[in-house]
């Protein structure tokens, strides 16, 4: 400024004449106005003593870079705390514009305490206080105790060198005292008593009145209501003669079916027979008898077992009655003159197909058995999968157990043998496959893999290189059968939903055609060369568990369901 008033002024230092002798010539002074501006704004109401600002020391601060007054440091500690007392941390999300602050209460506090209400009926007010203590909601007079095992002291982790029984070692997967996890919950036994005698009264009732089923009715199809555990096995023959003209029974094999060569398959177009009701409450599993396929055996949730001829009359011939529970699995041997049904009463029995006639039974001390399957060299041994974690070698001859596999994490579900029936490999709720040398209890090759699913049920290619395995993640896996047991990570069949299903799949004869049910009830038919889906059609309004090609005619495949019937497709 000073510089610009100097310019702008003619008078020089001196007050003698100018250089050049003439007058003296003057300058009026320029006047130079100065603004200040102020961008705050007027703060002239404000009172230091009524908005003084208080400074708080966060609860999760183990520093401090500057000094603070003694009366800031020494004030109790302030924010929200969690269900044991504990101040809970709040992270402020940055944002572009800024940061984000949580309106009231975030989600991770609210879900925290929404969990605390359900498990000890109470829980925090987060958004408000009441006379500096928080509101609690509800009252936990009814759940006090239950979340977390809380006040529940441990278990002994047992003994290293007890595996099984008493005193077994069972390190940190060791429970609680007094905790009532894994314990069946439902009706007492009483309970189930008066509903069935009420559900007796009602079914006599209805039959006299004409609106229901009358006993005879029952008695011809077979339903036995009424095994009691420690009665008879019995059978019951539904044809009008057991032989024919010339002495036969059903077990005689038809002329046709007697061909070596294998058909050429093709995916079936339509139903050729539907066996309605076939069991009461679902059908667990069906099963084409050996090399010639003209009887299909059929087992349920009913704890019967029938059988049916699939080439001429396609009627029910025989129910075999010997089982108080459900029959989950059930296998004919080599031969097809016997079968094995396993159930939930524990028992696993071998039938004489042609004449009903139970032959014998065997229990592993009250284990229950979950598949069962002969040694297709020797039919006087079989293996049976349990609910115990183990594999059990059964000699007929002796009625005894003459091996055990006890290798496995979890229940057994499927046992397949392989590789001229040398070895067998077993599938458990372990998510592991392991393979097995026959009568030697050692693994000798463990398939596991992190990402593995458990796979309930496997089936055998015709041509005995590979197997599948229908795995939980809604797939169809596929292992060679070889020498090396190792998945193929290119080839899967996927499509339908099966999680949470054991679907039983199968192949066609000549190994053209894979077949699978579904959650959902439809059948799925894959080219297993290309693993493109050849067919899928809608065959049950339940769960399709289980798929069966006969094993001599070109297109012919029996599906089951939980909805308790059994189709027959051509």
């Amino acid at each position: 400024m000073d510089v610009l008033n100097q310019y702008g002024s003619g008078v020089s230092d001196d007050d003698g004449d100018s250089s050049d002798g003439g007058a003296t010539q003057t300058y009026a002074k320029p006047v130079v106005r100065q603004y200040n501006i102020d961008t705050a704004p007027d703060i002239s109401g404000y009172a230091p003593s009524k908005h003084e600002l208080t400074t708080y020391v966060g609860h999760s601060q183990r520093e401090i870079c500057y000094n603070m007054p003694y009366e800031v440091l020494a004030q109790p500690l302030a924010g929200p705390t969690d269900n044991e007392g504990d101040f809970v941390s709040h992270t402020r999300g940055t944002r572009g514009g800024g940061q984000a602050e949580a309106h009231v209460v975030d989600e991770a506090s609210f879900r925290q305490q929404e969990r605390m209400f359900w498990q000890r009926g109470i829980a925090n007010d987060p958004s408000i206080t009441s006379g500096g203590s928080r509101m609690v909601v509800g009252s936990n007079s009814s759940n006090a105790g239950v979340g977390n095992n809380r006040g529940l002291r441990r278990k002994a982790k047992g003994n290293s060198s007890i595996v099984d029984g008493e005193g077994a070692y069972q390190g940190p997967w060791a429970g609680y005292e007094g905790d009532t996890k894994g314990v069946a919950a439902g009706p007492s036994a009483e309970q189930l008593a008066e509903y069935e005698q009420r559900m007796a009264q009602h079914t006599d009732k209805a039959a006299e009145t004409g609106t229901g089923p009358s006993k005879a009715t029952k008695s011809k199809r077979g339903n036995v209501a009424g095994y009691v555990e420690g009665q008879g096995e019995r059978t019951t023959f539904h044809g009008q003669a057991e032989r024919d003209y010339q002495g036969r029974t059903y077990m005689h094999v038809p002329t046709e079916l007697r061909q070596a060569e294998v058909p050429s398959c093709f995916a079936p177009k339509r139903m050729a027979k539907e066996w309605r009701n076939a069991h009461a409450g679902g059908v667990s599993a069906i099963r084409f008898i050996p090399d010639s396929g003209h009887l299909l055996l059929s087992s349920g949730m009913d704890g019967l077992v029938k059988i049916f001829d699939t080439h001429s009359s396609l009627a029910l011939l025989r129910t075999y009655i010997g089982h108080s529970k459900a029959v989950r699995d059930i296998t004919f041997d080599p031969s097809g003159t016997s079968f094995l049904s396993s159930s939930y009463d524990t028992y696993t029995k071998l039938w004489d197909v042609e004449t009903g006639q139970c032959r014998q039974k065997f229990s592993a001390k009250g284990r229950v058995p979950y598949v069962a399957k002969f040694y297709p060299e020797d039919p006087n041994i079989f293996l049976v999968g349990q609910g115990d974690k183990k594999i059990v070698q059964w000699d007929i001859r002796a009625n005894e157990i003459v091996q055990e596999y006890d290798q496995h994490l979890g229940a057994i579900n499927s046992l397949t043998f392989f590789d001229s029936n040398r070895r067998f490999i077993s599938t458990s709720d372990d998510k592991t496959m392991r393979v097995w040398e026959f009568g030697i209890p050692v693994v000798i090759k463990l398939v596991a893999d992190p990402s593995m699913h458990s796979v309930p049920a496997v089936a055998l290619h015709p041509n005995q290189k590979w197997f599948v395995g229908q795995s939980m993640d809604n797939r169809i896996v596929v292992y060679s059968a070889g020498e090396r047991i190792k998945p193929h990570k290119r080839k899967e069949f996927s499509g339908h939903l099966t999680a949470g299903f054991a679907c039983q799949p199968s192949f066609s004869p000549d190994g053209k055609f894979l077949t699978s049910g579904d959650s959902e009830g439809q059948v799925w038919c894959w080219d297993w060369q290309t693993r493109r889906v050849v067919t899928k059609w809608k065959a049950h309004e339940k769960v399709a568990i289980c798929t069966a090609w006969h094993p001599r005619e070109s297109s012919r495949v029996a599906t089951c369901s939980w909805d308790g019937n059994i189709k027959y497709w051509d």
